[in-house]
């Protein structure tokens, strides 16, 4: 789907985006339909996604054979925090959304990393306020809480666990982090997720990190999703119908 273009140096380039990673599973009645009814209804929700696409970048992927709970995923991101709940309305209303329950649904902000400073690199994850995502096959998304301990932590100690985090994370290149941020908005205080064409230089990358002094801080990681980019129109007919 399109991404809403900003003009660089625009007063727009220091606002923070709105980011939703949504779930859905789609009840086995619908796969009883008539073909034709079906079709239809993927048309009716391919045509919402599209008529937003002005207002909101829209990525989408799916879990089919992968997770048991969750069928597809989109992964939507604004500078308007009501059009997600617009756009939900209308896709909940098509002949397919009827079908469609949301067993997750994650909201989170763009917002600057407190860490980054010491490790300066072009494109730096920590210091984006605009995601440009879509581009690799895989992410891998999880929402994120430290307990309790980590923030009575001067700030001098957790930037020195978190170089170390950050250094593991650039010895893998091919995995790109985006990093967005709940507190006050969902349960969550973090989403994380990871783009790449190389699972396993994820998996990789996750066992390097459970050895890093930062990871005891680690109150809730999971659920964890691999979600499988594609076209929407192809993520729809992996439904079954």
């Amino acid at each position: 789907m399109a991404n809403p273009k900003k003009p660089e140096g625009s007063a727009e380039d220091t606002r923070q985006q709105f980011v939703n990673f949504v779930y859905y599973k789609v009840d086995p009645a619908w796969r009883r339909l008539p073909e034709e009814e079906r079709k239809r209804g993927k048309r009716q929700f391919i045509d919402v996604v599209k008529s937003y696409e002005s207002d909101v970048i829209v990525i989408p992927y799916s879990l089919v054979g992968i997770r048991g709970d969750c069928d597809f995923m989109l992964w939507r991101i604004t500078y308007d925090l009501p059009k997600f709940q617009q756009m939900a309305a209308k896709l909940l209303a098509t002949d397919l959304g009827k079908y469609l329950t949301t067993p997750y649904s994650y909201l989170s902000m763009t917002k600057r990393s407190l860490y980054v400073d010491k490790h300066e690199h072009e494109d730096q994850e920590g210091r984006r306020l605009r995601l440009m995502p879509g581009k690799f096959k895989y992410l891998f998304v999880y929402p994120f809480v430290k307990n309790k301990a980590w923030y009575r932590l001067t700030p001098h100690a957790r930037q020195g666990m978190m170089n170390e985090h950050i250094e593991i994370g650039h010895k893998y290149p091919t995995v790109r982090l985006n990093t967005t941020y709940s507190f006050g908005l969902d349960d969550q205080e973090f989403v994380l997720a990871f783009e790449s064409d190389r699972p396993e230089h994820f998996l990789d990358l996750v066992m390097e990190l459970r050895h890093s002094e930062a990871t005891s801080y680690t109150l809730r990681d999971t659920p964890t999703f691999t979600c499988v980019h594609g076209e929407l129109g192809e993520v729809l007919n992996l439904l079954g119908g």
